[in-house]
């Protein structure tokens, strides 16, 4: 299972089954190591997470770039 989460509110945008997409129709296959370290995470299950960002969050960063630097936009 993958499931894609918003890196600062950690909502939940959307889960797939990982064993029907492969990484290259994802393009994940495009992400360079360092960013696969920072986008991909495994847990201790093997499931993965992509952490990417929520329409609000895109929207809060657009408007207020500096709330980057907090952990969590709190939208």
């Amino acid at each position: 299972m993958m499931e894609y989460v918003c890196r600062f509110c950690q909502s939940s945008l959307g889960k797939l089954n990982a064993s029907v997409y492969s990484e290259a129709e994802l393009g994940l296959d495009q992400l360079t190591t360092e960013e696969r370290e920072d986008i991909i995470i495994r847990d201790t299950n093997g499931q993965m997470q992509v952490r990417v960002v929520c329409e609000n969050c895109e929207h809060i960063l657009n408007h207020y770039p500096e709330r980057s630097l907090l952990p969590s936009l709190y939208h």
